[in-house]
């Protein structure tokens, strides 16, 4: 990195901070430290919502989920915009017209305080995990690829964000993701261009999207039935469906964002327009990814995109394996790039025929590249079983570091650093808001001041800060980032949201059955997803079908007694 870029870093990320500080000093109620002044509009809400579910994660991971799977991943998102109308509809009008700080007071008061206490450290305990790999995420791969101590950048990332969610909580976490998503967003369309700027002159985008077609990237849709298949379009409107009601209707983290809103009208906008932008935000992420995949078929690519990896298979016993794999890897790239030309003149000749065949040998030499890639990582996991073998996180950022031109380096850095601040204060902000509210104070016996749990809030916020800092420097990676902290929430969605559609449909079920309905599915889920019964993304369904039929059951089973008790 050049000078240019530090400063464009260190200058993007230190106006964020000082921003949301100088703009949200002297909040000291609960009313506008929690509640945001309840006077958000439609746009701040939207924009703050697709920045808490944007972090880091989501741009260096998902371009290089595209990168080695295609555009497949897009379909994770199909269910939310059906769940963004669901909420909208039931959930927004539910929260504003009981005029609650959190979503657990409601099942406090629909069911009893043991329920709205399990629920609420069913949040805790799954989202302050996510905290800390929100964290943790960009932390590794900077410390990877740019040599600097991954703890160090863990405690950085984690201070600039208690920094201004402490001082300023909700409102300061909203006004700052509205700086963050433009910052984000400008970043990642300036990579785009430049990456159509780098491919070769006769490579117009018409032709890109063909050439990944060839290769398989643009394969969107799989209307299989498998339910082990993580992305399927009935997984995607299904168990996709159930993550967003979870994720959007019961975590703290999203909810806290629309319940700042002026009215209902402003927070359901706030959400509709989330529903409308967030397909095709991340259908254009997927698509940098795949463009990226393109470039490097024009372009050298290393065998693992890893850099820490490299230099530990190339320093030890196995290095001469591995520049054997390298080697014939760089006698492929050859015959990549002259299949690709091959391919790209029969298309400008529209010879099918001559397509046909030259899209057939790219296949195979994909195949042949896969089989280099996967003797890699096996030589690297023989010379460190304990080293991460996956390199999907850090396909995009290697692209970043060897290709853009100086000060874009630093801003598309400073876009990564950006997302992660923005996912981890909204959590943070959330977690500190749980804890003192649903566990603290409605536990405390004594009469406290608005003034004690504005500082309550602070002190649980930092000690939260603090915790999501310990958990991201004891992390590790886990086949994809992206991938982790959607299998942390679906283990622990479905239960939640289960407990929540009770609360408002099934209106003759009590407390007693939720409560205990819920700890025996969430035993039971973690059950079937250590022994892998199904993709991660169905176990929301799962999990929310199974407590509310044994919620159901326990009820009917509890009145039977009563009345068997009543006749005898």
């Amino acid at each position: 990195m050049e000078t240019i870029d530090w400063i464009v870093l260190a200058g993007t990320l230190l106006f964020i901070v000082v921003y949301g500080v100088w703009k949200t000093k002297g909040r000291n109620n609960v009313e506008d430290y929690v509640g945001g002044g309840r006077d958000s509009k439609w746009w701040t809400i939207g924009l703050s919502v697709m920045a808490t579910q944007a972090s880091a994660i989501t741009f260096l991971s998902t371009p290089g989920q595209a990168f080695h799977d295609g555009m497949g991943f897009v379909q994770f998102y199909f269910g939310l915009p059906l769940a963004m109308i669901i909420i909208c509809l039931v959930f927004v009008p539910i929260y504003h017209r009981l005029k609650v700080y959190t979503a657990y007071e409601f099942l406090e008061d629909r069911f009893d305080l043991k329920t709205r206490s399990l629920a609420a450290i069913l949040f805790l305990i799954q989202r302050g995990l996510a905290a800390g790999i929100t964290i943790f995420a960009p932390s590794i791969i900077l410390s990877a690829v740019l040599g600097w101590d991954l703890r160090t950048l863990n405690v950085i990332i984690g201070v600039l964000v208690i920094a201004y969610t402490v001082s300023g909580g909700t409102k300061a976490v909203s006004v700052t993701q509205k700086q963050q998503m433009f910052i984000i967003m400008t970043g990642m369309f300036i990579a785009f261009f430049f990456i159509l700027g780098y491919l070769p002159a006769d490579v117009t985008f018409s032709k890109a999207l063909k050439i990944a077609g060839a290769s398989e990237k643009l394969n969107i849709l799989d209307f299989s039935f498998d339910t082990k298949s993580r992305y399927t379009f009935w997984s995607g409107i299904t168990g996709g469906l159930f993550l967003a009601l979870a994720y959007f209707g019961t975590d703290q983290s999203q909810v806290q964002r629309y319940l700042s809103g002026k009215s209902v009208r402003e927070s359901q906008l706030g959400l509709i327009f989330n529903g409308m932008l967030k397909i095709p935000m991340q259908f254009f992420i997927l698509l940098v990814g795949v463009m990226v995949f393109v470039f490097y078929q024009y372009n050298p690519a290393p065998l693992n995109f890893n850099p820490s990896a490299t230099k530990i298979v190339m320093e030890s016993e196995y290095a001469e394996d591995y520049k054997l794999l390298q080697d014939e890897q760089i006698e492929l790239e050859v015959e990549k790039k002259m299949a690709q030309n091959k391919f790209s003149a029969a298309l400008e000749l529209k010879e099918y025929i001559a397509i046909d065949e030259a899209k057939q040998q790219i296949i195979t030499i994909n195949k042949r590249d896969s089989t280099n890639r996967v003797a890699a990582k096996a030589l690297i996991s023989q010379a460190d079983k304990n080293t991460e073998t996956n390199d999907k996180d850090y396909v995009f950022i290697h692209f970043i570091l060897n290709n853009l031109p100086k000060g874009l380096i630093g801003l598309l850095l400073a876009v990564i650093l950006s997302a992660a601040m923005s996912s981890t204060a909204s959590e943070l902000n959330a977690l500190g808001t749980i804890t003192a509210l649903d566990l603290y104070k409605r536990n405390k016996k004594e009469e406290a001041s608005e003034k004690h749990y504005v500082q309550a809030s602070k002190f649980f916020t930092l000690v939260w800060g603090i915790i999501a800092i310990l958990i991201a420097n004891v992390a590790n990676l886990f086949d994809n980032l992206i991938q982790l902290v959607n299998i942390i929430g679906s283990i622990f969605y479905g239960n939640v949201l289960g407990i929540f559609l009770l609360a408002f449909f099934i209106k003759y079920v009590k407390g007693n059955s939720v409560f205990m309905a819920a700890i025996i599915t969430q035993i039971i889920v973690f059950i079937g997803f250590y022994f892998d019964w199904m993709s991660y993304l169905w176990l929301n369904a799962f999990g929310c079908a199974l407590v509310m039929l044994i919620a159901i059951l326990l009820e009917g089973f509890d009145r039977m007694l009563k009345t068997s008790n009543i006749d005898s």
